[in-house]
């Protein structure tokens, strides 16, 4: 790992979502996501990138079933004020 980036493996909750509507429950979860990385991360929410995968993964089952909790990876650039999230690799 380079010295101007900061990597953490994390586990997002996503109980929360059973609060939503049942067709308003997949972009909730992202929006989840979003908040939960930029409150760790110590970044405003519109400098968090969400990678393709992620977004797959929460949609999978469709817009009223996401996941309960999702295993991400959120890479932090220092020089350009940037939170990459991707999935780990397995």
């Amino acid at each position: 790992m380079a010295d101007d980036m900061e990597e953490r493996i994390m586990v997002v909750p996503l109980r929360k979502i059973l609060d939503a509507p049942r067709t308003k429950r997949a972009p909730r979860a992202i929006k989840l996501i979003r908040s939960h990385v930029a409150r760790h991360m110590k970044i405003s929410e519109e400098d968090v990138w969400l990678d393709t995968p992620i977004n797959e993964a929460v949609w999978g089952k469709g817009i009223e079933h996401p996941p309960n909790k999702i295993k991400i990876k959120a890479t932090k650039f220092k020089d350009q004020d940037l939170v990459e999230v991707t999935l780990p690799e397995e």
